[in-house]
This record gives structure tokens, sequence and C-alpha cells, in this order.
């Protein structure tokens, strides 16, 4: 029902700063959160951070709060992750992903981008 493009990783050092973009389309009313999984080599994928397409709401896991924010233009249907203070550990696979309503399990969602890859360097 939501198309979701990522774009904006790639590689970058220990210490610096990525943006990363979802561009959404199609039925993007249906969606009232807009919410950033991760998912590193071997591992789960991880929730990272959503917002709320309505008042702006914010939440973010514990592992990136003060370092990322995510925020939205609803006008151009697009939701940023501003990356900042990366850390190695912070490499992964970052995807987009659309629901109704909040959850941190990645299980629970239909609509995903293919995702964009940050690379973070020591």
């Amino acid at each position: 029902q939501v198309q979701l493009v990522e774009s904006g990783g790639g590689l970058v050092q220990a210490g610096g700063s990525l943006r990363l973009s979802c561009l959404a389309s199609g039925r993007t009313k249906s969606s009232y959160v807009m919410t950033w999984f991760r998912q590193a080599p071997g591992k789960e994928r991880e929730f990272v951070a959503v917002i709320s397409r309505s008042d702006g709401s914010t939440r973010y896991a514990d592992s990136v709060k003060g370092r990322f924010t995510i925020s939205r233009d609803n006008v151009n249907n697009t939701v940023y992750l501003q990356m900042n203070s990366l850390k190695p550990e912070d490499t992964a696979v970052y995807y987009c992903a659309a629901r109704r309503d909040f959850t941190a399990d990645w299980r629970a969602y239909d609509n995903w981008g293919q995702g964009t890859q940050v690379t973070v360097s020591s």
C-alpha cells in the first residue's frame, strides 16, 4: 500500500555524520508512523527510531539517543534520519517501514523499503 525508498547510505569514518532519507508514496495517509530499523550481519533486525506523521512525536532506541534525530517533511512525504557521532557498531543496512501505529517489532510491519547500507569505519 505504501512504497518506500531509502537513500543516503554510504561509508563514513567513526565520529562522522550521515543523513538517510525515506521517500514514501502510495497510500501514505494510512501510515501514521514511520520507523527506522537496522540490521547488521548476523544480527536481528532492530528498532532505531520512529516518528508520528501527524504530530511529529519521536522515540529512539537507547543505543542511538543523543546521536540520531528523526524528522519528517509531510509535504514531500519524506522521513529523515540524521546520524551524528557515528560508531562502527552503527554499521548495518538501514530500513524504513510504515505502519498505522507504533511497534518496535519489525515482524509487525508490512511496508518496507529496500534498505540502504551504512558502513562506519574505525
